[in-house]
């Protein structure tokens, strides 16, 4: 009788140790805020907008370095890592402050003279977002569009980049007023002169 309760005992200890792995596994997920399992789709959203800049292109074009966007825009501030001075260039790296958060940026184009310009961010844990510029020429004026693409790194950051894809799609008269207002202003009122 002795040996069948030490039979079941050690079945007991065996059957546990085999399980720590996997309740150690899902209690730190609980943890860490129920990261999704792999496999898990997450949330992701793709929006685009156009506006037209009331100036050649290259005098548009460099508005979207991270460093010349401080002209126009008036909340960003990038904290630059590379290069330092901060200078619009291909490869810069910089940080942006967003609430407690803080996020890693990489440009990974910046051919103002093709206008494709383009920039990858990160919040840990939170969102990856994707952000591409095309710019066209037309004369005295620049055809704009912008496009981001976002996802979720976790469960808790779906809604969130959602709620962020809806903002996406309705930015282009906030930028195209922004970007307008500092070109009529550099170039004293001149900005796409003799346009409709």
């Amino acid at each position: 009788m002795k040996s069948g309760w030490l039979f079941v005992f050690g079945l007991a200890c065996g059957v546990a140790v085999m399980a720590a792995p996997r309740v150690a596994a899902h209690l730190h997920g609980v943890i860490r805020g129920a990261k999704s399992p792999a496999g898990t789709q997450r949330a992701h959203t793709k929006e685009e907008f156009w506006f037209t800049a009331h100036a050649p292109m290259e005098q548009v074009a460099p508005l979207f370095g991270a460093d010349k966007e401080r002209e126009w825009s008036p909340h960003w501030n990038p904290q630059f890592l590379y290069p330092v001075p901060a200078a619009d260039q291909q490869g810069m790296v910089f940080g942006v402050a967003h609430g407690h958060l803080q996020s890693v940026w990489v440009n990974t184009e910046l051919d103002l003279k093709n206008g494709r310009i383009q920039y990858v961010y990160v919040i840990p844990d939170a969102v990856a977002t994707v952000i591409t510029l095309h710019l066209a020429g037309e004369g005295n004026q620049t055809q704009v569009q912008v496009e981001y693409e976002r996802t979720a790194l976790s469960a808790d950051t779906d809604e969130h980049v959602r709620h962020l894809g809806e903002g996406d799609r309705n930015s282009g008269p906030e930028w195209e007023k922004q970007v307008n207002g500092y070109l009529e202003k550099a170039h004293g009122g001149q900005a796409g002169a003799g346009n409709p």
